[in-house]
């Protein structure tokens, strides 16, 4: 067996209660075969840096934990192996166009805020069934294709963070990939009308959800979870 490699990770630090404004700081560790981007975070809390922070959750790619800008595209720590990146030097910074709370830690409300004001979820009509169900709401296999694919996000701030209208206008809703979830049978036309009037005027106060096609950052950044559920 060959000798360890080791590499250089370039980490932007921020603690607001003690930095004027963020700084960059290297770290060396060893690399071994296999190891995430994730894994070499963890290393240099335990070796460098303790007081170091950031999200992470699953190590499965399927919670968007720890999204974060690795040399320089927004991607997921725990699903990016350092070896694929074919650099000596791993640079983390937190997603852009997000605050800082500290470190590699973005400040995710605003754009959690706007899904959750978009509702995207079904809504049926018939409030009566919906309240006193008679039986089970059935769907078919058709109706799940639908909206299937727009509920593989993970809401992981990935595509914020590419998207340049994102950047320059912080009351940007973003892709509105859910607008056709309601849209699944015929009982909730009425809803799916007025959730797409919505889509396409936006949230009051907080611009409009129409797909940013000038731009196509988010969609050249592609979907870190439909590649790891197609590998």
């Amino acid at each position: 067996m060959g000798e360890m490699k080791n590499v250089t990770y370039g980490v932007r630090l921020y603690d607001p209660n003690r930095d004027a404004a963020p700084h960059w700081e290297t770290f060396t560790i060893p690399c071994p075969p296999g190891m995430t981007v994730l894994d070499g975070l963890w290393k240099i809390k335990e070796l460098h840096a303790p007081g170091l922070a950031w999200r992470s959750s699953c190590r499965m790619g399927v919670c968007g934990s720890c999204g974060m800008l690795i040399n320089g595209r927004p991607g997921l720590a725990c699903n990016t192996q350092v070896a694929d990146l074919k650099s000596p030097t791993v640079t983390v910074a937190p997603l852009p166009n997000f605050a800082i709370i500290r470190d590699l830690v973005p400040d995710l409300g605003p754009m959690i805020e706007r899904h959750q004001e978009l509702r995207p979820y079904i809504i049926r009509d018939d409030i009566a069934e919906r309240e006193n169900p008679t039986g089970e709401f059935f769907q078919s296999a058709h109706e799940l294709e639908q909206y299937l694919q727009f509920s593989y996000c993970i809401k992981c701030g990935s595509c914020m963070a590419a998207c340049p209208t994102y950047a320059t206008d912080p009351d940007y809703s973003g892709r509105c990939r859910w607008r056709r979830r309601t849209a699944t049978t015929p009982t909730r036309a009425t809803r799916a009308s007025r959730r797409a009037r919505t889509c396409s005027r936006g949230v009051p106060g907080h611009g409009a959800a129409t797909s940013p096609a000038s731009a196509r950052r988010c969609a050249r950044r592609g979907s870190t979870r439909r590649r790891r559920s197609s590998s």
